[in-house]
């Protein structure tokens, strides 16, 4: 199993990213999957989720209406669309497996002017 995260850099507040997430080894259209970050020092933080078959998410209290979730099944692909960017949401952005057993390596987003 293995997820390869892609998309972060630095960007102004109130700026948007798009952070897309590659998965292998798996059946990944059969997986919820999860998006979470890592800001410096700190444990990570869960962000979002979305089922498998991606019509239905959540959003930590503080993403909620400036996040989206999405997925392809078809491309194996998972997204997270970052709006109206902070300097709080610099981190290491990380997708993978609901119970944390698999997670990529992280994507760095940098918010700051």
């Amino acid at each position: 199993v293995q997820f390869v995260e892609s998309g972060g850099g630095l960007v102004q507040p109130g700026g948007s990213l798009r952070l897309s997430c590659v998965g292998s080894g798996f059946t990944f259209g059969d997986w919820t999957l999860n998006w979470v970050r890592q800001a410096p020092v700190k444990g990570p933080d869960w962000v979002s989720t979305i089922n498998a078959a991606g019509d239905q998410s959540r959003y930590v209290t503080y993403v909620r209406g400036r996040f989206t979730i999405s997925r392809d099944n078809a491309k194996n692909m998972l997204y997270l669309q970052l709006n109206n960017l902070k300097p709080d949401d610099t981190a290491l952005y990380m997708c993978g497996s609901t119970d944390g057993r698999y997670r990529g390596r992280g994507t760095q987003v940098t918010v700051s002017s």
